[in-house]
């Protein structure tokens, strides 16, 4: 395989270096991206740097997500302008009586919206970020539990958008029959060991079962303690304009009567019309957008050009994680070039016997979509070298599949620049690295019991 040898794991770890001694996600994506640009090219790094970030901005799939984020920014300030989701806050707050009964609903929403990561990561986050608040709960807790809920959960629902991804490349593979991903999915569906445990390991922090640990304790101790829900640094980040909200929740400025239709009629149209649009989530938050603006102009409650002012002021705060994502995929653009993914197949191929090629799968594959930040690319490169070495080597295949997808679902979870990431903390009102450290220690909780579980069921089956 073609790669530049250990070198190609600097610009990954200059990233990681950089956001913990920054704490600021989008320089160190544009500091690692460079480095692996001059590794590349030289003195003639700054050319190949533009040409990769003109490539990256002209690719399909960067230009649906820039969409879908823009689409989601607009929508969300619609459902907050038009009171929607003031009358769901007050809704669920009438039934809430508790902080812990108030990260369970979060928790269940989540599960519910199973149907793509990032429609769950930003309607669940900007959905409960008050009621939380309610409960001096940190946003900390809150993003911990909306990340742990998107990719974790989207590995385990055959029908969602990663899931008919991954179907796709066991069809094209030959490891399923023409039409039968789904059937195959269900047979790996036990053994995607990561989106259960996470998902688990999250029910229990709730419950108090797992404690607080680490930053989370002194997050969720600031909160409890001081009021302070939004940490120090994080106060323009979220979602949720508090220029947008004003006329809805500000007693003297009360022209706004919140009902609950405008919240779950939007939130109902963008599933259903995602899912009928064969999961496609930007057709289905372009037609929530306009079903949201036809009802609330027919309701009087805007004018149709305070309706579309609102819809654009919702880009606002959606510019910086576009930042991050484009920079994110950059860097992505320059470890490809550099070989990372094939450099670390090859270091670790030797030792996969048939026992042990589940949890060296789990380790190496999710390390190295926490590096690179792609989640779907790992299953690209990986399944087509995975497949065909289980079959050899006589190692349980379901297993071995199970321990890739898993591999992305924990990159997903834990990469700093990650899109689920990025989302998931700015939903809730946080920066990303704040994020990303008080959730760590639950990650490795979880990726730990999944790896210990590849190990011992490599052995035994």
């Amino acid at each position: 395989m073609d790669h530049y040898g250990w070198i190609s794991l600097v610009p990954a770890l200059s990233v990681l270096v950089f956001a913990l001694l920054t704490r600021r996600t989008l320089e160190s994506l544009i500091v690692g991206s460079i480095i692996g640009f001059i590794l590349i090219e030289k003195e003639n790094f700054f050319p190949s740097f533009v040409g990769s970030s003109l490539a990256v901005m002209g690719d399909p799939t960067i230009g649906w997500l820039i969409l879908v984020v823009l689409f989601f920014g607009g929508f969300i300030a619609l459902l907050v302008k038009s009171g929607g989701a003031l009358a769901f806050g007050e809704f669920v707050s009438s039934k809430i009586k508790s902080k812990k009964s108030a990260l369970l609903i979060t928790w269940l929403m989540g599960l519910v919206i199973f149907i793509d990561d990032y429609i769950n990561a930003l309607t669940v986050s900007t959905s409960m970020q008050r009621i939380t608040d309610k409960y001096k709960t940190s946003r900390e807790l809150l993003a911990y539990v909306v990340d742990s809920t998107a990719a974790p959960i989207c590995v385990l629902v055959p029908i969602s958008t990663w899931a008919i991804y991954i179907l796709g490349l066991f069809e094209a593979e030959g490891v399923a029959g023409a039409g039968q991903g789904v059937m195959t999915y269900l047979q790996v569906l036990p053994f995607i060991f990561y989106g259960w445990v996470a998902i688990l390991v999250v029910l229990l922090t709730i419950l108090g079962v797992i404690p607080k640990l680490g930053p989370m304790k002194t997050a969720e101790l600031r909160a409890e303690t001081q009021g302070i829900c939004i940490p120090k640094g994080s106060g323009n980040i979220s979602l949720v304009d508090d220029e947008i909200a004003a006329g809805v929740d500000s007693d003297e400025k009360k022209t706004i009567k919140p009902k609950m239709i405008n919240f779950f009629v939007p939130i109902i149209v963008l599933i259903g019309y995602t899912w009928y649009a064969d999961i496609d989530a930007l057709q289905g938050v372009m037609v929530a957008v306009a079903v949201t603006i036809a009802m609330l102009f027919f309701q009087r409650v805007m004018k149709l050009t305070e309706l579309f002012d609102t819809f654009i002021d919702g880009f606002k705060p959606m510019i910086y994680p576009i930042g991050i994502l484009v920079a994110s995929f950059i860097l992505v653009d320059a470890n490809e070039q550099l070989g990372l993914n094939a450099f670390v197949i090859e270091k670790v191929e030797p030792l996969m016997s048939s026992s042990l090629l589940p949890v060296v799968a789990f380790i190496s594959m999710g390390l190295v979509a926490f590096a690179t930040g792609s989640f779907w690319g790992v299953y690209a490169v990986t399944l087509p070298i995975i497949i065909p070495l289980a079959e050899a080597i006589d190692a349980n295949m379901w297993l071995s599949l199970g321990a890739v997808i898993s591999a992305g679902a924990f990159g997903s979870h834990a990469c700093p620049y990650g899109d689920a990431t990025v989302l998931s903390a700015t939903g809730s009102g946080i920066d990303t690295m704040t994020h990303v450290m008080t959730q760590l220690p639950y990650i490795i909780l979880s990726g730990f019991v999944s790896a210990l579980g590849y190990l011992i069921l490599g052995i035994i089956l």
